[in-house]
């Protein structure tokens, strides 16, 4: 669902541009209290799965593909306000290195793919956690809802914006009954693929999984033939399933999964245009968009290719690692420089009398 130049018009482009930047600095404050040691990396690692997977569109109904918006997989693995740092992080790589996304219409792309996906999956997954009863099905369930509805609550944000700033004469009923109709489509894929991810860091590592702290059942002990509460400490502490594996483990594997996305499965992935496009041409929403050109457009990897590589399957490939690769960079300095923020912020003043001697 990326948003080319052209689809809405400069005000309007500019006053998404605002508000996501006022929703990026809300976020980098909250991201200092979600980001650790352990989360920090993690976080990076995350917005490199979610570049990689958003390179895989699949086929979700005749001449129509989508792929990964990827806000609820980040709201659920790494919070919400680190989840919108990611998504701007992928977006911004996309716009910058592969020309994809306008860049006059990167606040709009932020708003529409981010803020709006990682609030409202956030909201269904918290809300659906607190009626569910606790266990690893009922976490997996609630993102599968999670991710379900936050792509056609998207595409809704998008004919919001449409309407008030599109520059083309189409009517929005019919822009919004459109986007909605292949959106929910979209959205079951997306529903999936979060659900699937979610399970797989569940069962190795349910500890870094930032939508079920502190949501798991306390440790029971036997006394006396009953159940008690067991005391706080190490034991109850610790992860309620799975076996233990190191953080550095888990973002090896994570990387070399982003690395075989990007870098082989993606050359397979459906070449019919995504949601947004498909609607786009078919009720002529892009009438104006050949009018711009992406600022971008002459860079080495536009359109997911190196530029002077012949062989298509080497190209997409390339760029597919070199987008992780970049990804996985920026996003992981993005994170330890707010975890070092909020560490600096944590640190307690010194004691006037010692600090002058």
């Amino acid at each position: 669902m990326h948003v080319p130049d052209g689809f809405i018009d400069a005000p309007v482009s500019a006053a998404a541009g605002v508000l996501a930047a006022g929703a990026v600095a809300v976020s980098l404050r909250g991201a200092r209290r979600e980001l650790d040691e352990r989360t920090a990396p993690l976080a990076g690692l995350v917005a490199a799965f979610i570049f990689a997977v958003q390179m895989l569109n699949f086929p979700v109904a005749a001449g129509t593909s989508g792929h990964l918006l990827g806000g609820a997989l980040a709201a659920i693995l790494v919070g919400p306000y680190t989840g919108v740092l990611c998504i701007l992080v992928v977006l911004l790589m996309q716009g910058v290195l592969f020309a994809d996304g306008g860049l006059t219409a990167l606040g709009v792309n932020i708003t529409v793919m981010g803020v709006v996906t990682v609030i409202t999956a956030h909201l269904v997954f918290r809300g659906l956690l607190a009626v569910l009863p606790r266990g690893r099905g009922s976490a997996l369930a609630a993102a599968f809802a999670a991710a379900l509805v936050s792509v056609p609550a998207s595409a809704a944000a998008f004919t919001l914006l449409y309407a008030v700033g599109g520059t083309t004469d189409v009517p929005v009923g019919k822009v919004l009954a459109a986007m909605l109709g292949v959106h929910v489509l979209i959205g079951i894929g997306e529903a999936a693929i979060t659900a699937a991810t979610v399970g797989a860091v569940l069962a190795v590592r349910p500890d870094l999984v930032h939508g079920v702290k502190g949501l798991a059942a306390p440790l029971k002990l036997r006394v006396g033939g009953e159940l008690v509460d067991a005391p706080a400490g190490p034991a109850a502490e610790a992860p309620a399933a799975g076996p233990a594996r190191s953080g550095r483990a888990v973002w090896a594997a994570g990387l070399a999964a982003a690395l075989v996305l990007a870098g082989f499965v993606s050359f397979y992935a459906s070449a019919s245009p995504d949601g947004l496009e498909k609607v786009a041409a078919d009720q002529g929403i892009d009438a104006k968009a050949d009018q711009y050109e992406h600022a971008t457009a002459d860079s080495p990897l536009a359109d997911y290719g190196v530029k002077d590589v012949d062989d298509e399957r080497l190209s997409v490939g390339l760029a597919g690692v070199i987008g992780v690769g970049a990804t996985v960079a920026v996003g992981t300095g993005v994170f330890w420089v707010a975890r070092s923020r909020r560490t600096a912020a944590a640190r307690p003043a010194a004691d006037p009398e010692t600090s002058a001697v």
